[in-house]
């Protein structure tokens, strides 16, 4: 018989899970990417250290702060782990950032180093950099696979036949893990920074650690059941805070993962059925595209061997759990919830009723506690609404900005999430509506306030209120409630998006919809009110 492949739960910082993993199963594959690149986790271990060696001899030292904003590739996975073997403090950037917000982020960090492709996606991301370098002096590392070393680029080393677009060295030249900081007891020490959206308008620093963020796959590997025969789809930011999740759970557990760059709509569904995918994320739009691409392919299942879907981050519309299963097969869809500063709060197992499956977010996993609480900050009773408030392993732990903090925690310590629903008596969690003003579009957080501010600036706008409307393809599109100003010509869509990209506005953030209003409705005290806005629109 063959034996079990172990699964690592006490690893305590995100080195120590790489080796651990590496030694016992150093030939199971861990990473393939579109172009056909394949590492097993002993190869990753390897290159990742030597990666580590040739940031070392780049001058990167532990304890100092790397922003790095890669696609998801075999690289950014690899920066991630060299960046934990050195003991650095490293500030994932989703791609979809631009200047505005990079440069608010790396000068609030004091940022030494920002790793960027040159080019992703049209996007000319080495003049950015070196921009926003200039104005913090910072160092730019600029990771193209395809260009030679020199002049700021990382150039193109070999390991194991594989070509990465890192810099790498000779591990001999490393500090023992004990003086770069992560070793058996630098669990616990700040060696992650996320940005989210807040309610400000301005981005807020996340701050977390090894434990916390290796916790953050807790739910996977608990309660949807993965093992080494699984074949995961990340086909997100490995930048956003489900990216460690992911290669975690992946870690933890031994299965293979599939590294989707750029998601086209025809070409990656069948990249991932020629992969043998056994799990496939992970919000609205993509399972739109899985289920077009089934139905092009004809009665054969297209993924033999699929057996969840898994989605977080925003509702799904009804019905599309049942589709996912009835056409896709598998389990359908298991939803979760978390934030990025309690990532991964739970998840719906497979099995569960479809009732459970299609209108929950699941039942809390392994040492996580949900409070509701009442407006009068009383605790709710099972089946009333209030706010969610989060403590669990994965919890965050602060702010940069320090004095954000005594508003995100209770007095018990528990995260308030600004988000409204219930846990009903069965212990099932379900979501209601938001406190806070974010709008949920494929799976990040947008701040409405950060929208409106940009918006008003166009001088056809006298007054805007930006709301969150229900979209199957993204699961909200944000939509601009434009005042005219009188004086001025009628604004149109395509001249509101041309101005919010003048402004340096995240292409991700700007409206899709403009609806142009005579006024917009309030409150006695002056409120919009925006709930009332989406009712009408």
């Amino acid at each position: 018989m063959p034996v079990p492949v172990p699964v690592i739960n006490d690893a305590v910082t995100w080195w120590e899970l790489i080796e651990r993993r590496a030694r016992a199963t150093p030939e199971l594959a861990m990473l393939v990417d579109a172009a056909g690149r394949r590492l097993t986790f002993r190869q990753f271990r390897d290159v990742a250290e030597r990666a580590a060696a040739g940031l070392w001899e780049l001058g990167v030292r532990p304890g100092e702060t790397v922003s790095w904003q890669l696609p998801t590739t075999i690289e950014a996975a690899v920066l991630m782990s060299a960046l934990a073997r050195l003991g650095a403090v490293q500030n994932p950037l989703i791609p979809v950032l631009r200047e505005a917000e990079v440069d608010f982020v790396v000068g609030q960090l004091g940022a030494r180093w920002i790793v960027v492709p040159e080019v992703f996606r049209r996007f000319d991301h080495r003049t950015m950099a070196e921009k926003v370098a200039a104005r913090h002096d910072a160092r730019v590392l600029v990771c193209d696979p395809a260009a030679p070393a020199g002049g700021g680029h990382a150039g193109v080393a070999r390991h194991a036949g594989v070509a990465i677009g890192l810099p790498l060295g000779d591990p001999a030249v490393l500090p023992p893990l004990s003086e770069a900081g992560a070793g058996d007891g630098a669990g616990d020490a700040v060696r992650w920074v996320f940005y989210t959206s807040g309610t400000t308008g301005v981005p807020k620093g996340v701050r977390h650690t090894d434990r916390s963020v290796l916790a953050s796959s807790n739910g996977m590997v608990y309660q949807l059941g993965f093992t080494d025969a699984d074949v995961a789809s990340i086909p997100f930011p490995l930048a956003h805070i489900g990216g460690p999740g992911m290669l975690g759970l992946m870690t933890r557990v031994g299965c293979s993962g599939v590294l989707v760059e750029t998601f086209d709509r025809e070409a990656t569904p069948a990249m991932l059925a020629r992969h043998g995918v056994t799990m496939l994320g992970s919000a609205a739009p993509f399972f739109h595209a899985y289920l077009d691409a089934q139905r092009r392919h004809g009665d054969e299942p297209l993924f033999p061997r699929l057996r969840l879907c898994v989605s977080g981050g925003a509702p799904n519309e009804p019905g599309l759990h049942t589709r996912i299963r009835a056409e896709l097969g598998g389990a359908g869809i298991c939803n979760g919830w978390g934030l990025t500063e309690h990532p991964v709060v739970g998840y719906a197992a497979p099995g569960s009723p479809d009732d459970r499956m299609e209108r929950t977010a699941g039942r809390p996993a392994p040492g996580v506690s949900v409070r509701v609480v009442r407006a009068d900050d009383t605790p709710a009773a099972p089946g009333e609404e209030g706010e969610l408030r989060l403590r669990g392993p994965q919890l965050f732990a602060g702010y940069t900005d320090p004095a954000l903090d005594a508003d995100a925690f209770d007095e018990a310590g528990y995260l308030r999430s600004g988000d409204l629903g219930y846990v009903d008596a069965e212990g099932w969690l379900h979501l209601t509506g938001r406190l806070k003003d974010i709008i949920i579009r494929n799976a990040e957080n947008i701040s409405a306030l950060e929208v409106e501010a940009v918006v008003l600036r166009h001088p056809a706008v006298a007054e805007v209120a930006v709301v969150g409307l229900p979209d199957a393809r993204t699961g909200e599109r944000a939509v601009a409630v434009v005042v005219p100003d009188p004086d001025q010509p009628t604004p149109t869509l395509a001249a509101l998006v041309a101005f919010c990209r003048a402004e340096g506005l995240a292409p991700y953030k700007i409206p899709e919809q403009l609806e142009l209003v005579a006024e917009l409705p309030r409150n006695s005290m002056g409120k919009v009110l925006k709930r009332q806005l989406q009712l009408a629109l």
